[in-house]
């Protein structure tokens, strides 16, 4: 009892070092993370009626919630019931060897939690497998989930490997994936409530953000008396540096590195992305909740400084 007091009293020390305490208690079905004793997001991954693990809700700079209540809470004002697999925050794909993991129904793949790897500091590892809707695995994938504070910011970092653990897999070529978020209304840059803006690190702003290539994209917008925004990053180490992204006006933006058909008009298959049996693929994003816009939140000088 005292070794495991101890260990615990090292873990908040390490993190209170770093500026702030992150604290990770698994609850059932779920992992919840608390920063400064608030809750920050949960991450979900079982019992929570969703094909995919995914993190709900997410709270953002100032307690401003960052990510749509939809599907999870209906009748929240100035939100739009669209797109129900638009679940927070998630990693998934259209295609996988023809399947869609990115949709909900009938005939649609799970990814399924298999075990808790590590739940360590501030750090979270898991196994999932990738089945069909008979059940059958296609794919599994090893994740690792860190939490990280600075000041107001809040930044969440994915190592995603997959695995083709049950024969070849292909990812088909789709716009339908795959890294994704589903912004809090406002943050949509049309609507009654929106009050968004959008610019990748290319410097192209607004919807034509979409199906464009760009090391990072930032969407940020006033929510209630502060402006904040949400900034994703893709690693230069990624397959397909620097990706396409599935940005959309509504509030729905995904890294995507798979749907070259969609995004520059080319022939169908061109952005297939085949694994034989036995490979893995990684990836790794991340999510910066941050106070401020873009310029504000120097979101080139952030991305700069994580990728390297």
């Amino acid at each position: 009892m005292k070794f495991i007091i101890a260990l615990l009293s090292t873990i908040i020390l390490i993190n209170s070092l770093q500026g702030d305490e992150i604290i990770l208690k698994q609850d059932k079905g779920k992992i919840v993370v608390n920063i400064d004793g608030n809750l920050f997001t949960e991450y979900l991954y079982a019992n929570h009626g969703r094909s995919k693990p995914v993190f709900y809700p997410i709270i953002g700079p100032g307690g401003t919630r960052m990510t749509r209540d939809f599907p999870f809470k209906k009748g929240t004002p100035g939100e739009a019931s669209d797109h129900p697999h638009h679940a927070s925050l998630w990693f998934t794909h259209g295609q996988v060897n023809g399947i869609s993991f990115w949709h909900v129904g009938k005939n649609t793949g799970v990814i399924k939690h298999q075990k808790i790897l590590k739940l360590e500091g501030n750090t979270l590892s898991t196994a999932n497998k990738w089945l069909s809707a008979k059940g059958e695995e296609q794919c599994s994938d090893v994740t690792t989930i860190s939490f990280t504070a600075e000041g107001e910011n809040r930044a969440i970092d994915f190592d995603i490997t997959i695995h083709a653990s049950a024969g070849d897999v292909i990812f088909g070529d789709t716009k339908e994936g795959s890294m994704g978020i589903r912004t809090n209304p406002a943050l949509r840059l049309r609507g009654s409530v929106a009050k968004g803006n959008a610019i990748n690190s290319e410097g192209i702003s607004g919807k034509s953000v979409w199906g464009k290539r760009a090391e990072w994209v930032d969407y940020w917008g006033k929510i209630g008396k502060q402006t904040v925004g949400v900034a994703i990053f893709d690693h230069p180490s990624n397959p397909r540096h620097p990706t396409w992204w599935h940005a959309r006006d509504y509030g729905l933006v995904a890294a995507n590195p798979f749907g070259v058909h969609d995004f520059e008009r080319k022939p169908k298959g061109t952005g297939d992305l085949k694994l034989k049996s036995g490979d893995k693929l990684n990836f790794k994003y991340r999510f910066l909740f941050h106070i401020g816009d873009v310029k504000a939140a120097q979101i080139g000088d952030k991305w700069t400084q994580w990728a390297k």
